[in-house]
């Protein structure tokens, strides 16, 4: 499974938008704007925007998919 990609990001005023091919995921503003800047710096961008937006998937999936909850839909 590969990595996340296709997020982008720029600064707009204090504000930083986060993008998703091209459609804006997420608006940071304040103190979560200045960390993201700080973690940008640090990390891989597209893992940590990915992580902010809620777009990634989480590892679980084929086993949730196997629950009894879940089985026949």
């Amino acid at each position: 499974m590969g990595g996340p990609e296709g997020f982008t990001w720029h600064e707009r005023g204090d504000e930083v938008v986060v993008s998703h091919h091209g459609r804006v995921a997420t608006v940071l503003r304040g103190a979560r704007a200045r960390d993201f800047l700080d973690d940008v710096e640090r990390g891989d961008p597209q893992e940590l925007m990915a992580r902010l937006t809620g777009n990634y998937r989480r590892g679980n999936e084929r086993q949730a998919r196997q629950h009894p909850r879940n089985r026949g839909r």
